[in-house]
């Protein structure tokens, strides 16, 4: 089981999502906790070393924990990613690790990996993605 920490931060129907380098589909913002780390730490650091912003800790609320097959693993491999929501501080910019930030609707759900999907389907079901 991979276990990894996301931000969904949605706004105006559309979500944040980031493509690192050399990959082909998109990802919600966030990575795997290093040893020790709290989900909050992790969100923490992730965010930072992915697009430069500081998480408003205060802020953070947990959104749900999700779980399909991990992209581009064997079958069997599993990833679960227990998302949150959090306001931030700075601005939005995509740091060396990560090809292109982007705003995704609905439509791009086949754009995305097996775990973002189900909750592509999860935000649109509930009226956050349109």
């Amino acid at each position: 089981m991979i276990d990894k920490i996301a931000w969904l931060h949605v706004v105006d129907g559309r979500i944040l999502s980031t493509r690192s380098r050399g990959k082909d589909v998109y990802y919600l913002p966030g990575g795997k906790r290093e040893p020790g780390e709290s989900d909050v730490e992790t969100l923490v650091r992730e965010i930072r070393e992915e697009l430069d912003v500081e998480i408003a800790v205060e802020s953070i609320t947990p959104a749900g924990t999700f779980e399909a097959q991990a992209h581009g693993h064997a079958a069997g491999t599993r990833v679960r990613m227990t998302c949150y929501t959090a306001e931030y501080r700075g601005t939005l910019e995509a740091s060396s690790e990560i090809e292109e930030a982007a705003w995704l609707e609905y439509a791009d759900r086949g754009r995305v990996s097996a775990v973002d999907k189900l909750i592509f389907d999860h935000l649109h079901d509930t009226g956050q993605l349109t």
